[in-house]
């Protein structure tokens, strides 16, 4: 199962990177995704905290499965233990070349547990990749 939503951003990659990459700045501005903490560097474990709108907050400890600067930022987490419920979330950045940029924000999960989360993933999860979304194109077009 994969949630994939997308959003043009009238700002070049480098100024949402900025901002996506900007941990310590999230709990001001990040709707879905309350914390960030650890070396975010490939191959390293980050703890995350997601709080999807009208469902309960999760924290996690991810591996990250790529730190492309400016253009991808990538890792993958488990519930509990692997092929029981995991996913593997994806910021992608891609430079239109005209000063606009889309910034592509998807999960692609796996694992025995996907079906009984499906609803609560294709509302509440993507509701909150939405949000953050929006909220990352309104602080990279006012920078």
């Amino acid at each position: 199962m994969q949630i994939r939503t997308e959003i043009l951003i009238k700002a070049k990659p480098d100024k949402i990177w900025a901002t996506l990459t900007d941990f310590e700045k999230y709990p001001g501005w990040n709707p879905f995704i309350k914390y960030i903490k650890g070396t975010v560097k490939t191959g390293s474990k980050i703890e995350i905290r997601i709080e999807p709108p009208g469902a309960k907050g999760m924290v996690f400890k991810p591996r990250v499965l790529a730190f492309k600067t400016n253009q991808e930022l990538r890792w993958l987490g488990h519930l509990l233990f692997p092929g029981l419920f995991d996913g593997e979330h994806s910021f992608k950045i891609i430079d239109n070349k005209n000063g606009t940029s889309s910034f592509i924000h998807s999960e692609d999960f796996k694992g025995m547990l996907v079906p009984l989360f499906k609803k609560q993933l294709n509302t509440n999860t993507k509701r909150g990749f939405e949000l953050m979304n929006e909220k990352l194109k309104e602080i990279a077009e006012r920078k």
